[in-house]
């Protein structure tokens, strides 16, 4: 199977199981997304999204947080991983937007990775998710899945070469949806220590696979 022929597959198997795939966080503006995803870093949606309703109760603006002291915002994130440092980048993210951008979350790349504690896996998920363009966010469930199916050479070490490859390959118009299938398809298919390739519906295009 020549690598179009795997993109091919994978994209007519999860438009059929999966037509349906978005972020599992829960938001409600541009705002509320940054600051979900930055969160997010190395936790659990499920644990980021029992933590955001109270703290987007106390702080619904970035003008809002960024009044804050590190120390009232931690009151709220502190059941998070690195919470300290993640309350120190949100004020200062939260006093960025307020000062620079009208209180408003930028749509550039450059504008937002200038931002305090936002790398360019946030920025790709924030243009991505509240703005639609076409940026494929690669964490870790996106790096494992791409080199098990094959959609990217065993030469794509870092999530930078993994992106390239996959936004090459993925039509443009499919890469936001693209980016929810993998991590959804690795955070409850294909995990990390076991992966359930009993109950995985791409096998038959699955490199991992084929090598077991």
């Amino acid at each position: 199977m020549t690598k179009r022929e795997r993109y091919e597959a994978v994209i007519a198997y999860f438009s059929e199981a999966m037509p349906v795939a978005e972020t599992e966080l829960k938001y409600e503006n541009p705002f509320q997304l940054l600051v979900a995803v930055m969160l997010s870093a190395q936790c659990t949606d499920k644990r980021v999204n029992m933590v955001t309703p109270a703290l987007f109760e106390a702080f619904p603006t970035a003008e809002a947080m960024a009044a804050a002291t590190e120390e009232e915002v931690l009151a709220y994130v502190k059941s998070v991983s690195y919470p300290n440092s993640k309350a120190k980048h949100l004020v200062a993210t939260a006093s960025q937007l307020t000062e620079r951008f009208g209180g408003q979350v930028p749509e550039t790349l450059e504008e937002l990775t200038s931002l305090p504690g936002v790398g360019r896996k946030t920025a790709n998920v924030v243009m991505s998710v509240a703005f639609g363009q076409a940026r494929m966010a690669v964490d870790t469930h996106v790096f494992r899945v791409s080199h098990r199916l094959g959609l990217v050479t065993a030469k794509a070490k870092t999530p930078l070469a993994v992106e390239l490859e996959l936004v090459k390959y993925f039509p443009e118009d499919i890469i936001p949806k693209a980016h929810h299938w993998l991590i959804l398809h690795g955070r409850y298919v294909c995990t990390a220590q076991k992966p359930r390739c009993l109950e995985c519906g791409i096998g038959h295009a699955c490199v991992f696979k084929t090598k077991k």
